[in-house]
C-alpha cells in the first residue's frame, strides 16, 4: 500500500470529503472471495468505480445490496469486461454505453457507464467507470481500441463544460509517460505504451482534463496500479500506471490525498490491479 500522510502533503482533511475509488476487480466474484469486502470495510469508499466485473446484474446487485445504489453495464460477450458504479448515495440519472452507435457492437459493451449524483446547492457530480480495450499491437484489436478511443474523446469533450464536476475513472490501459511504466525501454512497441495511444492522453490533457493522480503526487516513478502475474513483477514493483482519475478543471480543485491501496504481499491481493483512491471536498445532497 502506498503510505501517504495527508498532513505532510499539505492537504486539509477538515470538512466533508467524498472518497472515490476506481479498481479493475479482475472478476467481481473472485475478488469478493479473495478479500474485497475487507478492503471496503477498511477504505470506506463512498463511490467505487469497477472494471472487468464479469458478472451478471443479479450477482453484482447481490454483493452491493446493503446501503448501496448501483448501475452497471455487463458485456454482451459472456465472461468479458463489465463496468459498474456502486455508491452510498442516490443515483439521480444513469447512462450506459457510448453512443452514437446503438446498439453497440459486443466488443464495445461493458466498457462505459455514467451516473449523476446530487450535491449540495443544486450541483451534480457525474462519475464514469471506463474500461478501455487492452489491444494487441499490429492486429485488428488495436483498430478496435483506436476506434473506441475516438468515441471516448468525443464524450470527454461533451462532459468537460465550464464549471462541470465530472470524473472519468478506470482502467484506461495506457501508460502515459516513462514514469508510468517500470520497463518502458522494453515496451516501446507494446500495446499500452505505443506513441499513438499515448497521444490520446496528450489530447485529453491538452483539452483541460487532469490526470489527477499524477498532478497531485508529482513527477516520479509510479506509483503503479497494475502488475503482471508473470515472474516477480509485483514483488519487484515492476508495474504499470494504467488506472486513472480524469477530472474536469473545476473538480480537480476539490481533489486531495491520492493513494494506491497496494496489497502488502502477492498472496494477499484480491486483484492484479490495486485500487486508486482520491478524496474530493464535496458534500452529497441528503437523501
Amino acid at each position: 500500500m502506498l503510505a501517504v500522510c495527508p498532513a505532510a502533503l499539505g492537504y486539509d482533511m477538515m470538512g466533508a470529503m467524498l472518497t472515490i475509488a476506481t479498481v479493475n476487480v479482475n472478476g467481481l466474484r473472485a475478488a469478493w472471495r479473495k478479500g474485497m469486502p475487507a478492503w471496503i470495510d477498511a477504505a470506506q469508499p463512498d463511490i467505487i468505480l469497477m472494471q472487468e466485473v464479469r458478472a451478471p446484474d443479479d450477482i453484482v446487485h447481490g454483493f452491493f445490496s446493503n446501503g448501496w445504489s448501483l448501475v452497471q453495464q455487463a458485456c454482451d460477450i459472456k465472461g468479458r469486461a463489465g463496468v459498474a458504479i456502486a455508491t452510498r448515495h442516490d443515483i439521480i440519472a444513469a447512462r450506459i454505453g457510448l453512443g452514437p452507435q446503438q446498439p453497440e457492437i459486443p466488443v464495445d459493451t461493458g466498457r462505459w457507464v455514467e451516473a449523476d449524483i446530487a450535491l449540495e446547492h443544486g450541483r451534480t457530480l457525474t462519475v464514469v467507470s471506463a474500461y478501455i480495450h487492452s489491444g494487441t499491437a499490429g492486429t485488428p484489436k488495436m483498430d478496435e481500441k483506436y476506434s473506441y478511443l475516438n468515441r471516448v474523446t468525443t464524450r470527454l469533450a461533451e462532459l468537460n463544460t465550464p464549471d462541470s464536476l465530472a470524473l472519468v475513472a478506470g482502467d484506461i490501459n495506457i501508460a502515459h509517460t516513462n514514469n508510468d511504466i517500470k520497463n518502458w525501454r522494453g515496451n516501446k512497441k507494446s500495446a499500452g505504451f505505443l506513441p499513438e495511444e499515448r497521444a490520446y492522453l496528450d489530447q485529453w490533457f491538452d483539452a483541460g482534463w487532469h490526470d489527477t493522480h499524477r498532478d497531485l503526487v508529482g513527477e516520479q516513478e509510479g506509483p503503479y496500479t497494475w502488475w503482471s502475474n508473470r515472474g516477480q513483477a509485483f514483488d519487484n514493483d515492476s508495474g504499470w500506471r494504467i488506472d486513472y482519475h480524469l477530472t474536469t478543471p473545476e473538480l480537480f480543485t476539490h481533489a486531495s490525498y491520492p493513494r494506491v491501496d497496494r496489497a502488502p504481499s502477492y498472496d494477499t491481493r484480491w486483484s492484479d490491479h490495486a485500487p486508486l483512491v482520491i478524496d474530493y471536498s464535496l458534500t452529497p445532497a441528503s437523501r
